[in-house]
C-alpha cells in the first residue's frame, strides 16, 4: 500500500463513525446543554427539576407538604405527599412506569393534557437528566398501600423495581448525590437552596416547603431547617421584596384571575424609591428577560394610570408630556402566569413568546387596575404625584444627560481629566481600573501594561445612588466621568432609559479597591451604581472586582503573598513551626502601601491575578440586598451584618 493510499484509508469517514448515543449517554457527553453548566448553577438547578416534579402534582391538587433534605455527604433528599410516581408496566417501552421515567428522556405525564394542566421545569427531561447526573439514585415510592423501589447509578438501573413493604401514605421520595466526576463543585449551598423553596412557596400559595440541612447541628441537637408557606402568595411575595423600602400605598394591589384560558396573578406596589423592579414567572420559571407577559402587563399599566390621571385633571398644570417610564418608577410587581403550552425564545427559557399571553395579562391589569384606582382614590392621588414627580425628575434627568454626552471645547476629546488611557483602541482587549483615590491611582499608573491597562481614579467616595434622585445622580463629577471614561450613553431606539453600550470603550471594568472597611465601602457603592444604573454591563459579564493581597510573609530570604487568613498560618506552620513572632507580616490596608511592581505582580497581571467576575443569579435578591445594605432602614441592615459577620477583630 502506498503512502497516499494509507492516508485516505486513515481519513476515509464512512457509517462505522456514525456513533449514536443510547439512552442517557447524551446527558452525560453533553451535560451543560441540559442543565444549562457543570457548576454551581447546574448542581443546585438538579434539584430544582426534582422539586419541580413534586410542585407539578401539587398544581394539579394532590400535594401540600414538600420536604428537602441536604443529607451529611452532600446528597439530596425530595420527599413529597403526592400520589407517587406510577410503577404499573409500560405497555409501550415494556418495563416499569417508574423505571420509564426515571430513564427515558422526555417522558413524563406533563405530555398529556389531562394529566397536568400546567407543568414546570424543562418538559420532561427533568428527572432524568438528574438520574444520568447522579453517582447514585434512589426512587422509593408509596402508592396504592405498597412501597416500591429502584436504585440507579449513573442513569442505569441496578435492579427492577421492587415492592419492599406496605404503607398508609402515599408520595415519591428521590435520594440522589451528584457524580463528581461531571460536576466541578459537589457542596449544596443552603441559602440558594432555600431562596428557590421561599420564591416557590410564594408563587404556588398554599404549599408548605420544608428545608433541613443534616450537615449543620444547632446547640439543641437539632438541624437547621426553614419552613416557607404562604396564604396570600404574590401579595407576600411583594411585600417581602419591598420589605426594606418606605412603602407608597397600605396594601398591596393583588390580582388573581384567569384570561382566555391562562390564569395570571399579580401583585403591585409603590414605594418611595427611584427605580422599577418588575418580577415576571412563567409556570415558576423565573423569565429573566420578560416576554409577552411583561409587555402587556407595561402596557395596561400605562395606560389605565393615564387614564385615571388624565380624567381627574391632575395632568393638567403638568407643562412636559408623562411617558410610559414615569408610571413604574417606583414599582415593585411579581407576575406570575400558568401556560399550558409555553413557547419560550431561547435554549435558556428566560423570554416568553406566546402572543395570547399579551392579551390575557393586559386585560387583567387594565380591569383590575381600574377597579382599584376607583374604589382606593387617596391611593390612586399617590400614585399619581409620584407620577409626576418621576416626569418632572425625567425632564432634569435628561437635561443633566445632555450634559454628559456634549462634548465641551475644552475637555477634547471628552474624556475626564485623570483617566489614565490605554494605546489600544480594541475594547476586546482593554480593560480600566476604577482606584480609589489619587495615592493607589498613582501606584497603578506607574505598574500597568500601557497598552490595554487604563487608570480611573476617584475621588473618594461615590454617591449612594439608592437614595439619590435621578438628576442629581448624573449631575454628580465623580459617576459623570466613570460614563464618560466608559464611553456609554443613555438611551437607546427602543428605551429612553436604557444604557447605550454601542460604543464601549472597554470589555472589563475591574473595581480596585482597600482592603479595608473604607474599601469595601467604596466597592458597595460602585456595584451599586452598576446595578442600578449600569445593569446591561453586569449582564454582559464585563464587571469584575480586583482581588489584592491582604499580607506579604517573610522569613529570612523567603516571601510569599497570602490573600486570606488560612494562607497566611499556612506560611507560619510551613517556615516558622506556627511560631508567629519569627516571621515577619506586613498587612497591606491601602493599595498605596505597595510599590509599582508589587501591585502589578499580585492584582494587575492577567497572568496572575485572580479576578471575581460579578454576576446576578437572582434579581429579586440581589435588589432586596442593595436595598437593605444602601438604603435608609437601619434594623434591616443592622441584621444582614449580625448574620453575615463570622468574627471581628476590634482594635480596641
Amino acid at each position: 500500500m502506498t503512502e497516499e493510499n494509507k492516508g485516505l484509508v486513515d481519513n476515509a469517514y464512512s457509517a462505522s463513525n456514525i456513533q449514536v448515543l443510547e439512552g442517557l449517554e447524551a446527558v452525560r457527553k453533553r451535560p451543560a446543554m441540559y442543565i444549562g453548566d457543570t457548576s454551581e448553577k447546574g448542581l443546585h438547578h438538579l434539584v430544582n427539576e426534582v422539586i419541580d416534579n413534586s410542585i407539578d402534582e401539587a398544581l394539579a391538587g394532590y400535594c401540600s407538604v414538600i420536604d428537602l433534605f441536604i443529607n451529611e455527604d452532600n446528597s439530596i433528599t425530595v420527599r413529597d405527599d403526592g400520589r407517587g410516581i406510577p410503577v404499573d408496566f409500560h405497555e409501550q417501552e415494556g418495563k416499569s412506569a417508574l423505571e420509564v421515567v426515571m430513564t427515558v428522556l422526555h417522558a413524563g405525564g406533563k405530555f398529556d393534557k389531562g394529566t397536568y394542566k400546567v407543568s414546570g421545569g424543562l418538559h420532561g427531561v427533568g428527572v432524568s437528566c438528574v438520574n444520568a447526573l447522579s453517582i447514585h439514585l434512589k426512587a422509593e415510592v408509596h402508592r396504592e398501600g405498597k412501597v416500591y423501589v429502584q436504585e440507579y447509578s449513573k442513569g442505569k438501573p441496578a435492579d427492577p423495581v421492587k415492592e419492599v413493604g406496605t404503607t398508609d401514605v402515599s408520595g415519591t421520595i428521590i435520594t440522589f448525590r451528584p457524580d463528581d466526576t461531571i460536576f466541578t463543585v459537589t457542596e449544596y449551598r443552603y441559602d440558594i437552596l432555600a431562596t428557590r423553596l421561599r420564591e416557590l412557596a410564594f408563587l404556588n400559595a398554599g404549599i408548605r416547603l420544608n428545608i433541613t440541612d443534616r450537615r449543620v447541628v444547632k446547640e439543641d441537637g437539632s438541624f437547621k431547617s426553614e419552613s416557607f408557606y404562604s396564604e396570600n402568595g404574590l401579595e407576600e411575595f411583594v411585600k417581602y421584596i419591598d420589605r426594606s423600602k418606605e412603602s407608597l400605598i397600605d396594601d398591596a394591589i393583588h390580582i388573581v384571575t384567569e384570561k382566555n384560558g391562562v390564569p395570571v396573578e399579580i401583585a403591585m406596589t409603590y414605594n418611595t424609591s427611584y427605580n422599577e423592579n418588575v418580577f415576571t414567572y412563567v409556570n415558576n420559571i423565573n423569565t429573566i428577560e420578560g416576554g409577552t407577559h411583561l409587555t402587556g402587563f407595561r402596557r395596561a399599566l400605562s395606560r389605565t394610570l393615564k387614564k385615571y390621571a388624565d380624567d381627574s385633571k391632575m395632568l393638567e398644570r403638568l407643562k412636559i408630556e408623562v411617558s410610559g417610564d414615569d408610571f413604574r418608577e417606583g414599582l415593585t410587581a411579581v407576575l406570575s402566569v400558568k401556560v399550558q403550552e409555553p413557547q419560550f425564545e431561547g435554549q435558556t427559557k428566560t423570554k416568553l413568546g406566546n402572543s395570547e399571553v399579551m392579551g390575557a395579562v393586559d386585560q387583567a391589569t387594565g380591569e383590575a387596575l381600574g377597579y382599584y384606582l376607583e374604589e382606593h382614590p387617596k391611593e390612586a392621588r399617590i400614585i399619581v404625584e409620584k407620577v409626576i414627580l418621576a416626569a418632572t425628575a425625567r425632564h432634569a434627568a435628561r437635561k443633566a444627560r445632555e450634559m454628559i454626552q456634549r462634548k465641551s471645547p475644552l475637555t477634547g476629546g471628552g474624556l475626564p481629566g485623570k483617566l489614565a488611557d490605554c494605546s489600544s483602541k480594541d475594547p476586546a482587549e482593554c480593560e480600566v481600573f476604577i482606584v480609589e483615590g489619587d495615592s493607589a491611582g498613582g501606584t497603578a499608573k506607574q505598574g500597568r501594561d500601557r497598552i490595554f491597562q487604563a487608570i480611573l481614579p476617584l475621588r473618594g467616595k461615590i454617591l449612594n445612588v439608592e437614595k439619590a434622585m435621578p438628576h442629581k445622580i448624573l449631575e454628580n463629577e465623580e459617576i459623570r466621568n466613570i460614563y464618560t471614561a466608559l464611553g456609554v450613553t443613555i438611551g437607546t431606539e427602543e428605551d429612553s432609559k436604557e444604557l447605550n453600550m454601542e460604543k464601549l470603550r472597554y470589555h472589563k471594568v475591574i473595581i480596585m479597591t482597600d482592603a479595608d472597611v473604607d474599601g469595601s465601602h467604596i466597592a458597595t457603592l460602585i456595584l451599586t451604581f452598576f446595578f442600578r444604573h449600569m445593569r446591561p454591563l453586569i449582564d454582559k459579564g464585563c464587571v469584575y472586582v480586583a482581588t489584592p493581597p491582604l499580607y506579604l510573609m517573610k522569613r529570612g530570604k523567603i516571601e510569599e503573598y497570602c490573600w486570606n487568613d488560612a494562607q497566611r498560618q499556612a506560611f507560619i506552620d510551613k517556615y516558622a513551626d506556627g511560631n508567629e513572632n519569627a516571621v515577619h507580616t506586613q498587612r497591606y490596608k491601602g493599595l498605596g502601601e505597595m510599590n509599582a511592581e508589587q501591585l502589578w505582580s499580585t492584582t494587575m497581571n492577567p497572568e496572575h491575578r485572580a479576578l471575581r467576575q460579578v454576576t446576578i443569579e437572582n434579581s429579586a435578591d440581589a435588589d432586596m440586598v442593595f436595598s437593605m445594605l444602601m438604603g435608609e432602614e437601619v434594623a434591616p441592615r443592622r441584621e444582614f451584618i449580625e448574620e453575615n459577620a463570622s468574627y471581628a477583630n476590634i482594635d480596641a
